[in-house]
């Protein structure tokens, strides 16, 4: 039987939608008959699945796993776990593909899915593959069969695999995602002081959203590590594949800047190397990476565009701004905020000094988080089309990489339609605030002429 899905659930590089509204059980169902006729059509006949812990996650993950058998392929359930665990599934076990049910760090009531097929992203033309096969169901038969397995202490023993880094006193908040059962075994197995917050998975997220690119998220962090005096802490997002830090003085270290600390240490074992970051990185990044003698990319926001750049170009370290690190160098190439944390603990032991130190000695640019204007969900791409059209004709330094990224002599400042969620993502830096003021200006000038709301 076809299945239509609704249009803003297959997004660029994951399928996400609002439960109850562009997303239902039947979605589930119809998502895992249509991935299991891609999977035989590939070769393939065995899935992993798992699922975060929204309220609606096991629900969709039973649909899913029915579909999937009903489309003639085992499945392979790991259960609850952060979407990275999925990944590890997927690459150490014999399976060909996992599907994370997950709904990231988007609010309470938002949740979709995650996709890998043969140990690479599905994402793009793959995920509207998907769309084709259930409007007409084409649908492969069968009656596949299903087990379970707890892989998560397999998964804790391989973060800490070969760990030689110093003793440290570092808190850890999990939002009440699903990162927390992981970083209560984790703790236990690293040497030094361990201190958790909102480790209990909770759906409602009562204490604060699990978005770490978000400062106002950090604050029990901050308390908690001002308060007992810690050496750095640490943040995760709702499905455990987005990191935070903050240092011992309570200011935030963003994805960037952290993935130019690793960058050190990786062209240190690995001279001359790729480095991919997305296009909301800061410059000062791609400065280092070439000062250290690296091949800094720029590229597409997007965890599967990163890793698929990563992939093509051979690249043993990649990061976004928002957080997401993955690691190719002694890992597996995908994004996982809790190996990202154990990587900075040894980094620590190779660079020397300590978080506050090295925090210090970043470049003192002027940059704003990510900038968010909700739109039409309709309009988003045809907006930036706008703005890349103007800035075209008035002469403008401008990447088209992924949006606007405009180069002027104060800095540069980008605007974007999100791939995940109805609005436009900006970024601006400058050396100083009249800078960062000018720029800002240029953003919101761009933005009124294509009636965006400002609200602010």
């Amino acid at each position: 039987m076809a299945h239509r899905f609704h249009p803003s659930l297959l997004r660029e590089y994951d399928m996400r939608g609002v439960f109850g509204a562009t997303l239902s059980a039947a979605d589930a169902y119809a998502l895992g008959r249509s991935f299991a006729t891609v999977v035989r059509d590939n070769g393939g006949s065995r899935i992993a699945t798992g699922h975060d812990g929204r309220l609606s996650s096991p629900l969709l993950e039973s649909e899913l796993v029915r579909g999937l058998a009903d489309g003639g392929v085992d499945v392979l359930r790991i259960g609850l776990g952060p979407t990275p665990m999925l990944y590890y599934a997927e690459a150490v076990l014999d399976v060909d593909g996992g599907i994370q049910v997950t709904g990231s760090h988007n609010p309470p009531d938002h949740n979709g899915f995650k996709l890998t097929l043969a140990h690479q992203p599905f994402f793009g033309s793959d995920i509207a593959r998907l769309g084709g096969i259930a409007a007409t169901g084409a649908w492969s038969e069968g009656a596949g069969s299903v087990e379970t397995m707890d892989i998560m202490d397999r998964y804790v023993a391989r973060l800490v695999e070969g760990f030689d880094g110093p003793a440290c006193r570092i808190g850890w908040d999990a939002g009440n995602g699903v990162a927390g059962p992981v970083i209560e075994k984790l703790v236990k197995l690293l040497p030094g002081e361990h201190h958790t917050l909102f480790t209990q998975v909770d759906g409602y997220f009562p204490h604060h959203h699990p978005d770490p690119t978000i400062d106002a998220n950090l604050e029990d962090l901050r308390t908690l590590v001002l308060q007992n005096n810690l050496d750095f802490g640490l943040a995760f997002d709702g499905d455990g594949d987005r990191i935070g830090v903050i240092d011992g003085k309570g200011r935030p270290i963003w994805g960037d800047q952290l993935l130019g600390l690793f960058a050190q240490v990786v062209l240190q074992q690995r001279p001359g190397a790729t480095i991919v970051a997305d296009v909301k990185a800061s410059q000062a990044l791609f400065d280092r990476v070439a000062d250290l003698g690296g091949q800094p990319l720029m590229w597409k926001s997007g965890h599967s565009l990163i890793k698929s750049k990563m992939k093509q170009t051979g690249s043993p370290l990649g990061g976004e701004m928002t957080g997401h690190i993955f690691f190719a160098d002694d890992y597996y190439g995908f994004d996982d905020a809790l190996y990202a944390a154990v990587r900075l603990i040894r980094a620590l032991g190779l660079l020397g000094g300590s978080v506050t130190a090295l925090r210090d000695a970043m470049p003192a640019l002027l940059t704003t988080p990510e900038l968010r204007f909700p739109v039409e969900e309709e309009r988003k791409f045809a907006i930036i089309a706008e703005i890349m059209d103007r800035l075209h004709h008035a002469g403008a330094d401008v990447d088209r990489t992924d949006g606007a990224r405009v180069t002027t002599r104060d800095g540069w400042w980008l605007l974007r339609a999100s791939n995940t969620q109805a609005e436009l993502v900006a970024r601006v830096e400058a050396r100083d605030q009249a800078g960062l003021d000018r720029l800002m200006k240029d953003v919101e000038s761009q933005l009124e002429k294509s009636c965006v709301p400002l609200g602010r």
